[in-house]
């Protein structure tokens, strides 16, 4: 049932996302062509990738709203370690970052696991701390591209396929974390621990060391995005990817992820992400003011939201009622003139 619901809501998200597209071609030709069609996906790619680590917190009944603090103060880093240290190997650039990274998720785990401190509180404030230690960490001055190494800016801008290597990295991590979810002991864990905590308990998963590499995870991404993100746009500063991490919630729950937890696919939280990403580069285009942006999206999200509450509430009156059936004494007496 659960899994008709998804396929429905992703296949719905296909067609609005159609749907846009053919509406603002008509007010903008060329929108549709596949060379912009290839930048939406170019640019919506941190978005996803950001929101993958997002949908993995959240379906353990979490949320992480520290993941652009996070890419702020790694890509911040990075940056530095680039201009000051030249000579280090973009390859071990990237896994600092996602070391960086993972590390800032595992403070945010290790608070909502071993102290039990509610997520959203705990990464409301970690959220602010990592922006502090961004500005800590370079005295609030800019990195520019002049200071950071050609390979470092560039690398992500390679165009293979008609694709740059920005967009083969979303679809690699994708892909990576689409197996991890669905193939692995950890993403069952993840649906479990979030779908039912008890009955996760019962077959032996530790829900507060799931939610804890949940948030491992999310810190991982986020710090590689803080590479991508400077090297995308060949600047590092304390207020990069400000407000970012409500468009990765907003990606998910547009998607279909359940904030009560273990509901949510990977392809809904993509199709979320390129809902948003579509609006994003259409409005300038039709010259509509950003600030609709905002609009729409907020409007959405709760429109999410409800869609998201009528289905939870449709599939608890149905358990309890099929319930209710299994253990009624009706339920074993024959019908009168029933097929023997």
């Amino acid at each position: 049932m659960m899994s008709r619901i998804l396929k429905y809501r992703e296949l719905l998200l296909v067609a609005i996302i159609v749907v846009l597209i053919a509406i603002f071609s008509a007010r903008a030709p060329g929108f549709a062509s596949p060379e912009s069609l290839a930048n939406i996906f170019n640019d919506t790619s941190i978005l996803m990738i950001l929101a993958l680590g997002q949908m993995a917190v959240i379906l353990t009944k979490s949320i992480d709203l520290s993941v652009a603090a996070n890419l702020s103060f790694t890509g911040m880093a990075i940056a530095m370690m680039n201009a000051a240290y030249p000579q280090i190997p973009l390859p071990l650039l990237i896994v600092m970052a996602m070391g960086i990274g993972a590390l800032l998720g595992a403070i945010n785990g290790l608070m909502v696991w071993k102290i039990g401190i509610p997520s959203i509180v705990a990464t409301l404030g970690t959220l602010t701390i990592y922006r502090g230690m961004a500005f800590v960490l370079s005295g609030g001055a800019w990195v520019n591209q002049t200071q950071m190494t050609a390979t470092f800016l560039n690398t992500p801008r390679v165009v293979v396929l008609g694709l740059p290597l920005l967009g083969w990295t979303a679809i690699l991590v994708i892909a990576l974390v689409t197996i991890v979810f669905t193939r692995t002991v950890f993403g069952r864990a993840l649906y479990a621990a979030g779908g039912n905590p008890t009955a996760a308990l019962y077959a032996g998963i530790d829900v507060g060391r799931t939610r804890f590499f949940a948030f491992v995870l999310s810190g991982a991404l986020a710090g590689l995005c803080g590479y991508l993100w400077v090297s995308r746009y060949a600047v590092a500063y304390v207020d990069i990817a400000a407000g970012f991490e409500l468009d990765t919630v907003a990606a998910c729950v547009i998607g279909g992820i359940s904030t009560l937890g273990g509901i949510g696919s990977v392809g809904g939280a993509i199709l979320g992400a390129l809902f948003l990403g579509v609006i994003k580069n259409a409005l300038p285009v039709i010259n509509i003011s950003p600030f609709w942006q905002m609009a729409i999206s907020g409007f959405v999200i709760i429109v999410a939201v409800l869609f998201n509450a009528r289905q939870e509430k449709r599939k608890g009156r149905l358990i309890l009622r099929d319930a209710a059936k299994s253990r009624s004494p009706l339920a074993e007496v024959p019908v009168e003139g029933a097929a023997a």
